[in-house]
């Protein structure tokens, strides 16, 4: 293409300086083409004094080029030449504005427009409505607006889109409203931003009005308007509306495949979801990664992994949001191997390590055991929030280290940050494991008096563990009575727990009473008072609570056990495949439960 771009240069320079109008056209198949951009300026810097023609193709270029700033420098170039432009030149001059974004250039430019009479213009207009809008200000968008004698559909929709680029979702509908009074008929874009208003602000009677008026003015559903309409109901859990639209679209792209797979994510529906993914011809990171996301969240951890390995076979690299599914799927398997994997593919390939993926490492190694790798990670983080110190101090309350989370919730409170519902639920752990019943009832105490947190169930559950592995049953029972909320079934089995280590057969049988009224058919029950009468000797009453089980039809569950081996490859492996320096080796594992 150079070459042939020599041989037409040669062929037109010698009638530049006599006849420019003869390359106009060959300036402006390259101009108007971004890939092509800089050989319409090789051109254009040949003519000797180019007309205005040649200098508003040049700014139309470079407007829609990756460098719009070119297109501004060029129009002051022509100004301090003597050219003030037409109509045209300031329609292309305000859309390179609103792409920098530069709104003091725009406004300089607009003083000039006003000067040159251009603003009555329709599409002037319109370009700058878009400009200011582009650029953030929206009361001089809307002050062009209402200053406008005449205006088209093209000019409520800049509204609009100003609007939605800015999240005014608010006036967005207050602007579609007023178009409607006004008779003027939405199309597809219009109707993509309000229909995205509405999604953001949950608003959907409105969206279903929205979706009825598509219907009543026949507007056609591009790929963008059906790609929203799908994300709306899939936000929704209404897949069946969502799978509707997608089957009705003429022509669909990757987004329309994505969010379809997202919404039958959200609504559960993930065999659905896994049939569209297989069914998808090209995926890319955000196809994996709502496929992977949709089965960790729906507890099916093993698939997720097995599904990351997938992943990593095909080349793709994952971003900060698949390494944060992944690393809560190894957190909750206790799969260690495959999430230090992880942890070094995110140093080694340069994964955008943010405060989840930080926040989703600590959590790993803490559930898995590792405290001092957790501590690694929360100490390198560059930024760090309320659950990055919570997680902490729970991994290391959890894990046994006390003392550690006492004074990490000590940091915290030094740092001016907000204590959560889940950093207290950590300490009171640690105060629990540490036997610091009165630290414990200190810091329970703090939580509504000085940090505005009222306390929810399971800090309630702490305290009686706290007062209850201490020995002072009795006073872990008046704590219970004393609640303002109804104990639930956890409280009463930790202090019926507490009443057998103790032998408080009194207290015991208060606490089995209360169990099988609320969770009759729960078989640990029934054991754990039966063994509580059997530590005590008194075996006819740990018989009776025997066959009460049986009586009522209550089943023990069989026990079962779960080891970590390495595996060979095979269909029924869960393996993950760490990217080393042709991304081969493997790490894998297989569970086997014993019954």
């Amino acid at each position: 293409s150079l070459l042939l771009f020599s041989n037409q240069l040669k062929m037109v320079n010698p009638n530049l300086r006599t006849d420019p109008s003869t390359i106009y056209n060959l300036i402006k198949s390259y101009a108007l083409s971004p890939s092509t951009i800089l050989k319409a300026h090789n051109l254009f810097q040949q003519i000797h004094r180019p007309t205005l023609p040649f200098w508003n193709i040049m700014i139309r270029g470079w407007s829609v080029s990756d460098q719009p700033n070119e297109a501004i420098r060029m129009y002051n170039l022509m100004y301090r030449q003597g050219l003030l432009g037409n109509n045209l030149t300031y329609l292309f001059l305000f859309k390179a504005c609103a792409r920098v974004p530069d709104v003091s250039c725009g406004s300089t430019i607009h003083a000039r427009v006003l000067k040159l009479g251009f603003e009555s213009h329709l599409y002037v207009s319109n370009a700058l409505i878009n400009m200011y809008g582009s650029c953030g200000h929206l009361g001089l968008a809307q002050k062009v607006f209402d200053e406008m004698p005449e205006r088209d559909l093209v000019s409520w929709n800049s509204l609009v889109c100003g609007y939605g680029q800015c999240k005014r979702f608010r006036e967005v509908l207050g602007v579609f409203e007023a178009m409607r009074v006004a008779g003027v008929k939405g199309d597809a874009v219009t109707m993509v931003k309000v229909v995205l208003a509405c999604t953001s602000l949950g608003e959907w009677g409105v969206a279903d009005a929205m979706v009825d008026y598509i219907e009543e003015n026949n507007v056609e559903i591009d790929v963008y308007l059906g790609n929203t309409l799908i994300d709306m109901y899939g936000r929704r859990g209404l897949v069946h509306l969502a799978r509707g639209v997608f089957d009705q679209m003429q022509w669909r792209n990757l987004v329309s495949w994505n969010a379809m797979i997202m919404g039958y994510g959200k609504a559960g529906n993930l065999v659905a979801a896994r049939e569209l993914f297989d069914a998808m011809s090209q995926r890319d990171v955000i196809s994996w990664t709502n496929m992977i996301t949709s089965y960790s969240q729906a507890g099916q951890f093993t698939e997720a992994l097995r599904l990351f390995k997938e992943m990593m076979e095909s080349k793709v690299k994952p971003d900060e949001i698949t390494v944060a599914s992944v690393l809560s799927a190894c957190a909750h398997t206790g799969s260690l191997d495959v999430g230090e994997a992880a942890h070094d593919y995110i140093q080694k390939y340069d994964v955008k390590a943010d405060i989840y993926v930080g926040n989703a490492l600590i959590d790993m190694y803490c559930k898995c055991g590792v405290v001092e790798k957790a501590l690694e990670v929360f100490k390198e983080m560059r930024k760090k929030d309320s659950v990055s110190w919570t997680s902490i101090i729970s991994g290391l309350a959890v894990n046994g280290f006390a003392d550690s989370a006492l004074d990490y919730f000590s940091r915290m409170l030094r740092e001016v940050v907000q204590p959560s519902h889940g950093a207290f639920v950590g300490i009171l752990l640690a105060c629990a494991h540490a036997g610091l019943v009165d630290k414990g009832l200190e810091y329970f105490e703090s939580m509504e008096k000085v940090y505005g947190l009222k306390p929810e169930m399971k800090h309630y559950g702490c305290v009686v563990d706290l007062l209850s592995r201490s020995g002072n049953l009795q006073r872990a029972f008046e704590f219970i009575k004393e609640m303002p909320v109804t104990p639930d079934v956890v409280i009463w089995r930790i202090l019926l727990s507490a009443s057998q280590v103790h032998g408080n057969i009194p207290l015991a049988e208060i606490a089995t009473k209360k169990l099988l009224e609320l969770d009759p058919s729960n078989s640990g029950n029934y054991v754990l008072s039966s063994n509580t009468y059997a530590g005590s000797n008194r075996w006819e009453d740990a018989v009776k609570m025997r066959e009460l089980m049986e009586k009522s039809n209550v089943q023990k569950p069989s026990g079962s056990s779960c080891i970590e081996v390495n595996c060979s490859n095979s269909s029924q492996d869960s393996c993950f495949i760490e990217h080393e320096e042709k991304s081969e080796l493997n790490l894998s594992r297989r569970f086997i439960y014993y019954s």
